[in-house]
């Protein structure tokens, strides 16, 4: 059986929507451009849709050197590389320090008007600027904003079997995978070790503990706990709810929609 990439996508601002790419440049700390991004408060505490659903509806696209974000009717833009000052903040996401610097104040008084919250648009420092450390593997990781690990790799089986059980069927998207995989068994992709992808190499780290997130419907931000209670019911290992795998860049390279995955034996 081949097993081949059906979609890639970046998340350029944590706990915005999405962009569907066709091919992805896989760096350590995730894809290139995702996550790169993110929006704090005035505690410089990380703000997702945990707390405001609607950012699911903060639609994002990169162009011509510039990051462009749209919601509604009203829209922003600014250059990938601006940064206000040379100013390094200190913030946390979850467990892990991370070093960001605010964007612009345009940008920040621009996204505390849509969300009706005080925030900050920051980003990332650089690609060593946050260190995760895995203990079961006893290694430190280097991870962009995302919540946990660089990368989510879902099955399209795994959604698949999930939707028999539902009384209406979601999309991948409430996941907010990377790599998604066209599989013939659900939840397969959790057994995966070493892979490789284009030119890419990967290492599974561990399946995906889930949150609240995956309640919340993308399309128009409104709460749907059946999702959850279904998951509930046939995936909970201790205190979590598992979908997806989380693994590591190994070596980087050039991902694209339509390459075989090619396991590494060792």
């Amino acid at each position: 059986m081949m097993y081949t990439i059906k979609e890639l996508v970046i998340y350029p601002i944590k706990g915005l929507a999405g962009i569907s790419v066709k091919k992805a440049n896989a760096l350590p700390a995730g894809f290139e451009y995702d996550r790169r991004w993110m929006l704090i408060d005035e505690e410089q505490r990380f703000v997702t849709q945990r707390t405001q659903p609607k950012m699911a509806l903060f639609i994002p696209e990169i162009k011509e050197g510039k990051l462009f974000v749209s919601y509604q009717d009203k829209s922003i833009s600014f250059d990938l590389h601006e940064a206000l000052n040379d100013e390094v903040i200190k913030t946390r996401v979850w467990d892990d320090d991370a070093l960001v610097q605010l964007v612009s104040n345009d940008a920040s008084a621009w996204f505390s008007e849509m969300l009706g919250q005080q925030v900050d648009l920051v980003r990332i420092l650089d690609d060593k600027a946050r260190i995760h450390y895995n203990s079961a593997k006893n290694i430190d990781i280097h991870v962009s904003l995302a919540d946990g690990y660089p990368y989510l790799v879902i099955g399209t089986s795994s959604l698949q079997y999930l939707n028999q059980k539902l009384s209406e069927p979601i999309e991948m998207n409430r996941f907010r995978p990377n790599i998604i995989v066209e599989t013939t068994e659900a939840h397969e992709e959790d057994t995966w070790n070493k892979i490789q992808i284009g030119s890419a190499s990967f290492l599974n780290i561990k399946p995906c503990a889930r949150c609240n997130v995956i309640t919340i419907n993308q399309k128009d931000a409104t709460i749907q706990n059946e999702v959850l209670k279904v998951l509930n019911t046939y995936r909970k290992e201790g205190n979590s709810v598992l979908f997806g795998t989380n693994v590591m860049c190994t070596s980087e390279g050039i991902v694209c929609v339509g390459d075989s995955i090619i396991w590494i034996s060792g």
